[in-house]
């Protein structure tokens, strides 16, 4: 199992970004997905998750409405298009999967494998 992040990067507050997170090693489809990002100093924290047929997705209530999860189940590919960004977006981004059925939980335990991140940097 494989999951590539990419498409962190500067960008000035209010900006966007979208970052991409490419999978391999596994039937893509047939998993729910989830990004996380960890702050300098601060716990890895749950973003949000996407259903393995992109039908529902969930959001930390720190993003909602300033973000998107996606997924593109034959270019084995899952984004997070992220609005309005602030400093305190600031973290490294890793796109994750769950063996679980449920979006609902926050927790970084039913997640089993991890990308290596991408850092997304938001200028004051």
């Amino acid at each position: 199992v494989q999951l590539q992040a990419s498409g962190g990067g500067l960008v000035q507050a209010g900006g966007s970004l979208r970052l991409s997170c490419a999978a391999s090693g596994f039937t893509f489809s047939r998993y729910n997905m989830g990004w996380f990002r960890q702050a300098p100093g601060k716990e890895r924290e749950f973003v949000g998750a996407i259903k393995w047929n992109g039908g529902s997705t969930s959001y930390a209530d720190s993003v909602k409405g300033r973000c998107t999860i996606s997924r593109d189940n034959v270019k084995n590919t899952v984004y997070l298009q992220m609005y309005s960004l602030k400093p305190e977006d600031t973290a490294v981004y890793y796109c994750t999967r769950t063996r679980s059925g449920s979006i609902s939980s926050t927790s970084m335990d039913v997640y089993d494998y991890w990308g290596q991140g991408t850092l997304v940097t938001v200028s004051s």
